[in-house]
């Protein structure tokens, strides 16, 4: 039975990582690592809990010695790093902690991975590190060739800690993969980013805040889909490659929330416009090239059925994120969206 280590499982895209994982590799045991930041839920993992091949570690990545304890207790196979600081307002409001997370968290699982046997380490990454594409060319792409541009604070923690993964590759050999991918949506996702957020604000007839004038273009990815492409380049990637992910689905931020408000029949005089995010990219456009013409690899979910389905699964788990949309969470939305 083969064991994989998944830092991060408790948010969005690790826990759907998890299930993904204890799904379709019956032969696999899943250790889940995650320190319970508040995009960390263990009411996510209530399903896996029950299932005898996973293992739940509330541990800091950043904590050398513990990290280094469940190596030896679990004695993974590999590991996914999915843990990070992960949305750009915060890390314009808290820059350290990202850095901390993203590059020395990186480093200390890395560390974990050469000492306990060059185990295999594949860094989950992002589109963002490319930084922007103008709004009026929509024939250029990311590749993974394109150069780093990072401009945020946290798309520059995650450049770093793709560089020191390619570095811990070339200069200590480890058995290292990254993967960057587009926006992702679906099931468990915190409700601070753009989908989640509409969908519980126009539940509850609130103002919808959409920064500048929601011109901004992201390539929209299916989370299932991203966790298949993840799980391809673990079983035939080429260590000390690239690859990169994403939806073939460009479509601007403004769109996505009236698409939204159609599908719950909200009206559109919902939609407040707020004074833009500092350093917004303009857009994101992935070219996947690589990861199809060496895994196969597609996107299997049009965007139509994606975002109903994901809409269905917020209407269908409302106790999961009602409890979320409050305390720290709150101060936060409104430091955010307030008065602007």
């Amino acid at each position: 039975m083969n064991t994989i280590l998944v830092t991060g499982g408790a948010g969005f895209i690790g826990a759907n990582f998890v299930y993904y994982m204890l799904e379709n590799h019956p032969d696999t045991r899943v250790i889940c690592v995650d320190c319970l930041t508040y995009a960390g839920n263990m009411s996510t993992l209530a399903k896996a809990m029950a299932d005898p091949r996973f293992t739940f570690y509330k541990q800091d990545i950043r904590d050398r010695a513990g990290i280094n304890a469940i190596f030896d207790r679990e004695k993974p196979d590999a590991v996914v790093n999915f843990a990070a600081e992960s949305h750009v307002d915060r890390s314009i409001e808290e820059p350290e902690l990202f850095v901390q997370t993203n590059v020395l968290g990186a480093q200390v699982m890395m560390d974990a991975c050469l000492a306990h046997g060059n185990i295999r380490f594949h860094q989950v990454s992002t589109d963002e590190v490319y930084g922007d594409l103008p709004l009026d060319r929509p024939d250029l792409l990311f590749t993974e060739d394109t150069p780093l541009h990072a401009s945020s604070p946290y798309s520059a923690s995650k450049a770093s800690a793709d560089l020191l993964t390619m570095a811990y590759y070339r200069t200590y050999g480890l058995a290292a993969t990254i993967s960057r991918c587009s926006n992702n949506y679906g099931p468990y996702q915190f409700p601070e980013k753009l989908i989640p957020l509409m969908i519980a604000n126009a539940l509850a007839d609130k103002p919808l805040p959409v920064y500048g004038q929601g011109l901004n273009v992201r390539d929209w990815l299916y989370v299932e889909d991203h966790c298949k492409a993840i799980d391809l380049v673990l079983q035939k990637g080429q260590i000390g490659r690239v690859y990169n992910i994403g939806g073939h689905n460009e479509m601007r931020n403004i769109d996505i929330v009236k698409l939204i408000c159609a599908q719950l029949g909200k009206p559109e005089s919902l939609i407040t416009y707020v004074t833009d995010r500092k350093g917004h990219d303009l857009r994101y456009a992935i070219d996947p090239a690589r990861i199809h013409a060496e895994l196969g690899w597609l996107p299997e979910t049009a965007f139509a059925d994606g975002i109903r389905k994901t809409v269905q699964w917020y209407l269908d788990n409302r106790p999961w994120w009602e409890q979320i949309v409050s305390g720290e969470y709150r101060n936060y939305y409104e430091r955010m969206y307030a008065n602007r």
